[in-house]
């Protein structure tokens, strides 16, 4: 009897001891992960205010943080793997993805950004709705070329993500994502639309007006 209180005090004190190394490492990536969060959502604004520079270093500041929380979970899987962290990393994705996408770059890919093949699904389809915010911009300064080369980007995302046929267990709820990048992509069409045709309907009026200003001062 002596032998098995012994042995049920020390279980007792190795699991303990156990759920407090795990529950220091969850306290520390939650901090770490409200970091990665907001570094990475400060370098997504940096971007669309043209500010590369800012961008770049926010998310190299993000980047550093994510590595090491990834070294820290190494042993404790289960948090790695928790919703939180993988959040976290999507957002950090979508914020590199959105600052390539916008800048003429090339993508960089799930490895390169360290990230799970569902995490960067997903946050491929959140750039994708960046892209919207960067079409509405294009369209006030009149670039409608670059808002049509950027409407072509989320046309082939979509593409993309509809074909991805996994259960959400999978896919982190991508179904989600791919549903709003379609509405996203659909409402920024009909904008875009709307803004070349109007553009069009200007530039006949322009000539229109050219044409009859000639012609009254050839009558003159």
């Amino acid at each position: 009897m002596e032998q098995q209180r012994a042995a049920i005090v020390h279980i007792a004190e190795t699991l303990i001891s156990q759920l407090d190394l795990l529950n220091d490492a969850r306290e520390r990536a939650l901090a770490v992960t409200r970091q990665i969060t907001r570094l990475s959502a400060n370098a997504v604004r940096a971007t669309h205010r043209g500010e590369r520079d800012v961008a770049r270093s926010l998310l190299a500041e993000a980047g550093n943080l994510k590595d090491a929380l990834t070294a820290d979970l190494q042993a404790f899987p289960a948090l790695y793997w928790s919703g939180y962290v993988q959040d976290a990393y999507k957002e950090y994705a979508e914020a590199h993805i959105t600052a390539a996408l916008i800048a003429g770059d090339p993508v960089p890919t799930p490895e390169a950004l360290g990230v799970e093949p569902a995490v960067y699904l997903n946050a491929l389809g959140e750039a994708a709705g960046e892209l919207r915010r960067y079409i509405l911009d294009c369209i006030r300064l009149g670039e409608l070329a670059r808002a049509e080369q950027a409407l072509a980007i989320m046309d082939e995302i979509y593409g993309m993500l509809v074909q991805v046929d996994y259960p959400d267990a999978v896919t982190n709820g991508l179904r989600r994502t791919t549903d709003m990048v379609r509405g996203v992509l659909e409402r920024t069409r009909g904008d875009l639309t709307l803004a070349v045709e109007q553009q069009k309907l200007s530039e006949a009026l322009a000539r229109a007006q050219e044409a009859l200003q000639r012609t009254v001062t050839s009558a003159t």
